[in-house]
This record gives structure tokens, C-alpha cells and sequence, in this order.
């Protein structure tokens, strides 16, 4: 049994209940969606620690900044992503599933962090959060074989995404205002998370896809 009615026949119900074709997004779809939109949704996201930083620090220490930064990437994913669930009532459902796995995910990686601050606390801590999040993807959407698929997508994307935005970071802040290079971690991040949340719902959703054909 999936969550939040996200199993393939659940799903199926729903389209056929509408009485409209389904819009069943292509791979190549899903990949644009994610990116772009989670990339927007990304340097919001970073805006609290580049932009408020200072103030975060002062009033409400580092774990409140990183809260402000969960809620930011939880409160703008859904108008953004949404549709990367196939059929009607894509959006509640997709704040449900998204508020879950991430706030699962920003709890690990904020723990590994602070545990183990540096490169190795960050790569702990993208190991257990993409795998609470795959995991939880392929239970809501009841697709269990798809899961190993869908942390793999999500950490090897999302740590080349961290990474990378660390390393753009570190040098284009040589050349340009911090605040600008900060955000510009938050444009690699975004896409790399961004791509791999696009491969992890669209494996997740085989079996949709394989019905809605039939």
C-alpha cells in the first residue's frame, strides 16, 4: 500500500475518474521541470544563509537558518513541482510526500553536519538524506523495486550538484561579492537535486505509466 493514494492504481483511478487524458510527462519533461523549477526553488532556498546569514547567526543560531532553509525549499517545491506527479490532485499530494522526505532529509544532513562539520559530515549526511527520501518515494508511490534507483538518482545527483556549487562557490567569491557566489552554490544545487528528484518520481511511476498505456 502506497501514502497519500500515490499507488499505481490509486493514480489510475484518479485520471480515469477525471475524465481527461493524462498528461504523463516524458523522461526528457521531467528533467526539465526538475531543474528548472527546483533550481528556482534552490536559490530561495539558500537566500536565508546567503542574504541573512549574519542575522540567522545572531538571533536565531545555525540550526534556526537552516529551518528558515528547509521551510523555503518545502513552501515553494510544490507550486514548481508538482506535476511530476502523473494526474489530478497532484499538488496536496506532492506537499505531503515533498514536506515529508525533505524535512527527513534536511534533519539528517543537518545532524551529520554538525556531528562532523566539513566534507565528510556533508557527504554522510547526503548519503542518509537521500536515502530517507528514496525510500520514502518509492513506499509512497508502493513502487519497492524502484528504490535502490531512486537513491542512487537522488545522492549521485544531488552530491555532484552540493559539490560542485561548493567549488563555484569558493571561486567565484575571489572575483564577485560573497553573497553572489552563496547564491550561486544554490544554482548547482538545485540542479543537481533538481535532476535527480526528476529521475527518482519518474522511476517511482513505471507502473503508472505501463497502466495508463494499457
Amino acid at each position: 500500500m502506497g501514502w497519500f493514494q500515490l499507488d499505481p492504481q490509486s493514480i489510475v483511478d484518479r485520471v480515469k475518474a477525471s475524465g481527461a487524458p493524462a498528461q504523463v510527462p516524458s523522461l526528457g519533461r521531467s528533467l526539465l521541470r526538475g531543474i528548472l523549477g527546483f533550481t528556482a526553488v534552490s536559490v530561495a532556498g539558500f537566500a536565508p544563509w546567503a542574504l541573512g546569514g549574519k542575522w540567522f547567526h545572531r538571533v536565531a543560531g545555525e540550526a534556526g537558518m537552516y529551518v528558515a532553509c528547509a521551510a523555503a525549499f518545502i513552501g515553494l517545491s510544490g507550486l514548481l513541482l508538482h506535476r511530476l506527479i502523473i494526474g489530478p490532485g497532484s499538488l496536496p499530494r506532492f506537499y505531503k510526500l515533498f514536506g515529508l522526505s525533505f524535512a527527513a532529509y534536511s534533519a539528517a544532513w543537518i545532524a551529520a553536519w554538525m556531528m562532523r562539520p566539513g566534507h565528510v559530515g556533508s557527504l554522510v549526511g547526503l548519503f542518509a538524506g537521500t536515502a530517507a527520501m528514496g525510500w520514502m518515494f518509492a513506499t509512497a508511490f508502493d513502487a519497492r523495486p524502484a528504490t535502490w534507483n531512486a537513491i542512487a538518482a537522488l545522492f549521485v545527483l544531488n552530491t555532484i550538484g552540493y559539490f560542485a556549487g561548493g567549488w563555484v562557490e569558493g571561486t567565484v567569491a575571489k572575483l564577485a561579492p560573497i553573497k553572489i557566489a552563496m547564491l550561486l552554490w544554490g544554482v548547482c544545487y538545485g540542479i543537481g537535486l533538481g535532476a535527480g528528484l526528476a529521475l527518482a518520481f519518474h522511476s517511482c511511476q513505471k507502473t503508472v505509466r505501463q497502466r495508463l498505456a494499457a
